[in-house]
This record gives structure tokens, sequence and C-alpha cells, in this order.
């Protein structure tokens, strides 16, 4: 079974003028099929206004296909009482976590949602330490959002969306205003929902060296999905990738330039070490 499965999905933005008359349509997602299994490590691709975090929406059902349909853990989200269910089953991480954190205290803010869909007092406090401790902030629960770095503050995030035991969680640009440390955290708290708690990641970033290890990637361009693979088949494809305004992990592409250069390098060599061993066999 496919925890989320899309058909032909599109989504148009309409425009409308003052007087509530149509202006415009821009068509944001274009006929997109796709499916994910349970368990799967996904990254989402795309350089700004290609249309990955449009489609990011529809698997909260935040937003509703114009035309063709998703399936979210069995459940069709352009039927209305299935709404919430989906929500329960997807969660969603925004790019800025000041705008989902409300709670004075992390553990209050972690146990807001759980809270929400009637989980009794008891759970929801063992729920909270289970999340903290998932994401590796068990040790600031009683410390104020507001102390906490950028990147506590998005674990603190991801946290509260994992206390709601969904089957899987959404990651919009997760680390767009982090700095560098902030987005490793954030990763290696992704990385480890996934391969521990078998939490379903679906990833949307611009960031290259965020997706090495996942299971599959998607490259999004104009609303289309155009490119999919694992890591290192997409990234073997370089030139295709620049003419679609995107970069390659930097190791990737050190690895590349000293292929051209004339060195028996194979493509997509997406780390540090990877390159290293091949190296030594050049000499």
């Amino acid at each position: 079974m496919k925890i989320i499965e899309t058909n032909h999905l599109s989504y148009d933005y309409i425009r409308h003028d003052e007087e509530g008359n149509v202006e415009g349509v821009t068509r944001a997602v274009s006929d997109v099929s796709l499916s994910v299994k349970p368990g799967d490590f996904i990254a989402i691709l795309g350089h700004n206004g290609s249309g990955k975090s449009t489609l990011a929406k529809h698997i909260n059902a935040l937003l509703l296909p114009t035309e063709g349909s998703i399936i979210v853990d069995g459940k069709d989200t352009r039927q209305e009482e299935n709404i919430w269910n989906v929500r329960q089953s997807a969660g969603m991480v925004f790019q800025n976590p000041d705008n989902q954190i409300i709670g004075q205290v992390v553990e209050e803010d972690v146990g807001f949602g759980p809270e929400n869909m009637g989980v009794p007092t008891k759970e929801i406090w063992e729920r909270v330490e289970e999340s903290l401790k998932a994401v590796g902030m068990y040790a600031y629960r009683k410390h104020s959002p507001n102390k906490l770095s950028g990147g506590q503050k998005q674990r603190v995030s991801i946290a509260g969306v994992l206390a709601m035991h969904p089957k899987c969680i959404v990651l919009d640009e997760p680390t767009a205003m982090l700095d560098p440390n902030g987005r490793k955290d954030v990763i290696r708290a992704a990385r480890a929902l996934n391969d521990v708690e078998g939490v379903t990641v679906i990833l949307i970033t611009h960031y290259m060296e965020e997706v090495i290890f996942a299971d599959r990637v998607f490259v999004m361009d104009e609303g289309k999905v155009v490119m999919e693979g694992t890591p290192r088949e997409v990234f073997s494809q370089v030139e295709r990738l620049k003419k679609l305004r995107l970069d390659v992990p930097q190791v990737t592409l050190l690895a590349y330039e000293l292929k051209k250069s004339g060195l028996p390098l194979p493509d997509g060599i997406l780390t540090a070490d990877e390159l290293t061993e091949e190296l030594k066999k050049c000499l």
C-alpha cells in the first residue's frame, strides 16, 4: 500500500481583481503522478516557483486539487469528511518555526496538538517526552521557546507534529531560515525519525546536501516532475540540473570537474569519504 499517491494532480492559483472577478490563472502544479511507500525518505527539489511547496500543501490537505487527486493513507483529500484524518496522518512543518510555536514552555507547545485531538492527559505527557527525545530536545523541555536557537525551535516544531503520531511528516523547506549548524540539526532529526521511528519523511528543499541520504528524489520545474531517481541517479546529471537552475552537492561538483579534467571517477559521487576512496584508486 502507498501512503501517498497523486494521480494527474494539477493546481491553479486564481487571481481576482478588487471586484472579485477572475483576473488570471497560474498553474502551479501540472499533471503530477507519484507515489510514496510507508517508511520512505523522499526529497522534492526545485528552484523557487517550481511548484514543490504547492505540492507539499496538498499532502496535508491545505490545498485541494484543481484537477486529479491525491490519496493520503487511503483517503481522498477531496472528500471533506477525510480532511481531519488526512491531517492526522500527515503532519506539516513549515519554513518559519515561530509560526508554529505557540506555547510559553517547550513541553506545553509540544503537547498542544495531542491535547486538541482529545488525547488523555497521561498519554499526552508520554507523547511529549518521547517526541522531545526523538528530536534531541528533551533537556530543553522546561525552557521558553523564545530562548532557543532557530535550529532548536525547528526541532521543537517537529516534536510538536511527531507528538500527534502522524504516519508521515512533510518538511516544507524547514531549514530555509537557519544557519548551517541549525540545518544539520534539523536534517539529522528528520533522518533519525525515519531510521528509528519508521516515520515517512517528505523533505521539500533547495539545499542539495540535505537530500543525499534520501531513498528517492523528485525534481520539479514549472509545476511538473522532470526528474526522478535515487540521489546518485539524479546528481549524476550535473548539466541537466544546471539547466534547471539547480546546484549539486559541492563534493559531487568537485568530482564532476575532476572527471572532466581526466581523472577516471564515477558519476554521482555524494560524500567526501566516497570521493576520497575513489581518488585513492586513481593513485
